[in-house]
């Protein structure tokens, strides 16, 4: 009866201390894990500020002269072709004067014409005045007089037509005073804007002040994307190279590219970064049909590509200059245990979602994505959670 009492009291206190080691026992901490994998790795450059989307073509027309605006031949989203008249200013008084020179031009001729017929004759009579000299029936200061004569008549001649030339030329400066009121199309494109209505008045913009335009024409048949690059980053770019295009307006979807140019100075805005604008045009231009001048976009630069390589994601590595992506860094590995092993690892290109990995991982391992959650140090028991 004792032996068993003792039995049963041995086991109460064996499952008792059981307890108290079990609830003092250290809780695994859950973070989230990834499996370490062979992949695609992209070097990529990628703009410090939203860029955007350029027309090649677009001009910003207004007429240099200032005046009343008496003809709308266009509107808004109107597709226009080179050489179309968009817009003219009240303009009757230059056609006034242009039909006076027009006729002062057909008076100057018709006296062109009266001095040289006049010429011609006083030519005709000085031969017949030599000629009569040469047989001795006129004195010679007749025929000398007749040939004076003539001279006289062709420079009258010459003055005539030069009087003609001279209204002609009038013409022409009228006509490219009328030409000054008017806004034709430079090139095929699509009317973007208007600013101003029949018997509105428009001014040319002063030196150094801008205003806005008369008429905005975009050519949307040719599109790029501008955007700034950091100074730092601009070094590694040059033309040609592949680049990845995304646009808020098309989520979800990236457009291939190539880059076009790179501007040869560096932009200073106070209180920005110092930039450099590249340009990249669309690889696939029936991809942009639907894409509008202005709309902002991203560029991913492809400086350097490697495949079938170690990678991980790039939040995974402890580090504390990431521009650095040769240098040693770290990871936090889950061994067979469930316990944490901080392991260095030496890693190559890289871009904001994947690094590759030149060595201390292989593909299988386990490695923690959340290394700025609190308890993630060396030796911690972890659990696995789902990753995002």
């Amino acid at each position: 009866m004792v032996s068993r009492r003792t039995a049963i009291i041995t086991i109460t206190v064996a499952v008792t201390l059981s307890a108290i080691i079990f609830s003092n026992r250290e809780k695994p901490l859950a973070v989230t894990t990834h499996t370490v994998e062979r992949g695609n790795v992209t070097a990529t450059v990628a703009n410090t500020r939203a860029g955007s989307v350029m027309a090649c073509r677009r001009a910003r027309l207004a007429p240099t002269v200032g005046g009343q605006i008496a003809l709308r031949a266009v509107n808004e989203g109107d597709a226009v072709s080179r050489g179309q008249l968009l817009l003219a200013l009240w303009n009757k008084d230059l056609k006034a004067q242009l039909a006076l020179t027009q006729r002062e031009a057909d008076a100057a001729a018709s006296h062109e014409h009266q001095s040289c017929l006049m010429s011609e004759r006083a030519a005709r009579e000085a031969v017949r005045q030599q000629t009569l000299f040469g047989k001795k029936l006129v004195s010679e200061e007749i025929a000398d007089q007749a040939s004076t004569h003539a001279l006289v008549q062709d420079a009258s001649c010459q003055a005539a037509t030069a009087n003609h030339e001279v209204s002609k030329r009038r013409i022409d400066v009228v006509q490219a005073n009328i030409e000054r009121t008017r806004i034709r199309a430079p090139f095929d494109g699509t009317i973007a804007e208007i600013n101003g209505e029949l018997a509105e008045f428009v001014t040319p913009s002063p030196i150094g002040v801008s205003t806005p335009p008369a008429v905005d024409l975009v050519d949307t048949s040719c599109l790029y994307i501008s955007a700034p690059i950091d100074e730092v980053d601009a070094p590694r770019i040059q033309t040609l190279m592949n680049a990845r295009i995304s646009l808020d307006a098309f989520p979800g979807k990236r457009f291939e590219g190539i880059v076009q140019r790179i501007a040869p100075y560096v932009l200073s805005v106070e209180k920005q970064a110092r930039t450099v604008e590249v340009e990249t045009v669309f690889t696939n231009p029936s991809e942009f049909t639907q894409m509008l001048p202005g709309y902002s976009a991203d560029v991913e630069i492809i400086i350097e590509a490697r495949s079938d390589v170690v990678r991980i994601p790039s939040e995974a590595i402890l580090r504390d200059n990431f521009a650095n992506s040769n240098s040693a860094q770290a990871v936090m590995v889950i061994d067979s245990h469930g316990l944490l092993e901080r392991r260095p690892i030496t890693t190559g290109i890289f871009n904001w979602q994947f690094t590759e990995v030149t060595s201390g991982l292989k593909a299988g391992e386990q490695i923690v994505l959340s290394v700025d959650r609190d308890g993630v140090v060396e030796g911690a028991i972890v659990s696995s959670e789902p990753a995002e």
